[in-house]
């Protein structure tokens, strides 16, 4: 069965689930008013039709919206002034943004459906297979799923609530995409040493992910206490070395949250309760 989706804007990640969608038979299409060179080119080279919005959005079975996150709402709002979209069409929120922008406009383009979707990994092109999860009713979410069956985009569905996507692909970032900045920051300072080819050969020795280690959050909590001024050094040498300090002094200052836990045998609820506790304006304690 043959579909026509509109995609709602071909950036590098938007033309690579394009073309996976043509391989499939499926019509894509897309609105090239205003858009860039650059943008035209990944385009054309998908085999995306060009469409003016209004009609797109007329023809369209399926509104894929993959933009930059804070374009998402406008992006919206444009579909729904239009108003020009069929019955059953179904609008699929492919953005990193929070469950509650997702909601807003999951409500500002009722009655029309709409699927809260996340994509985690690099568009699919030669070998990357990035997984788009799909939350919300479950008759449409099967539906966006069976559109990349056979494709290199692997759909993964989680339920009829409309935010998990969302949730799901900014709790990830929160630790990757820091991560990444970590990473520039720590091997600066050792450049700027002499040690970073020692700081390397220490890092090498682990291959297994923090964020898989959850268990160990209840250990952070009891030791944040010593931790905390420890960042507080490294944040002094970033600035000595001219790199930013401010990552390190937030981290200093969320594990300054679990002062009064010192030492303490928590677990993971308790180290996470007593973490949110701190952050209460109505809980000082």
């Amino acid at each position: 069965m043959t579909d026509t989706i509109g995609l709602l804007h071909p950036g590098s990640m938007g033309s690579a689930f394009g073309a996976q969608l043509r391989a499939r038979g499926h019509i894509v299409l897309w609105c090239p008013d205003g858009r860039s060179d650059a943008t035209r080119r990944r385009a054309e080279q998908a085999g995306l039709e060009p469409q003016a919005l209004p009609e797109l959005i007329s023809r369209s079975d399926v509104l894929l919206s993959l933009c930059p996150p804070a374009a998402a709402e406008e992006t919206a709002a444009q579909v729904a002034e239009l108003g020009t979209a069929g019955v059953g069409t179904v609008y699929v929120e492919a953005n990193a943004v929070s469950p509650p922008r997702v909601q807003r406009i999951a409500e500002h383009l009722a009655p029309m459906q709409v699927i809260d979707a996340a994509v985690v990994g690099s568009p699919p092109v030669g070998s990357m297979y990035p997984t788009l999860y799909l939350s919300g009713p479950s008759k449409q979410a099967d539906r966006i799923a069976e559109l990349f069956a056979g494709t290199d985009v692997r759909p993964h569905l989680l339920g009829d609530s409309i935010g998990k996507a969302s949730a799901l692909k900014l709790t990830y970032s929160s630790y990757q995409k820091v991560s990444r900045v970590l990473v520039a920051v720590a091997y600066g300072a050792a450049e700027a040493y002499g040690v970073a080819d020692e700081l390397l050969e220490i890092a090498a020795k682990r291959t297994r992910s923090y964020l898989v280690e959850t268990d160990y959050i209840p250990k952070t909590a009891a030791r944040a206490w010593r931790w905390g001024p420890e960042l507080e050094e490294v944040a002094a040498l970033l600035a000595e070395a001219g790199l930013p300090d401010s990552l390190m002094r937030a981290a200093a200052a969320t594990l300054a949250r679990w002062d009064d836990n010192r030492d303490e045998r928590l677990d993971i609820a308790g180290a996470l309760e007593a973490l949110r506790a701190q952050g209460d304006p109505d809980n000082p304690s």
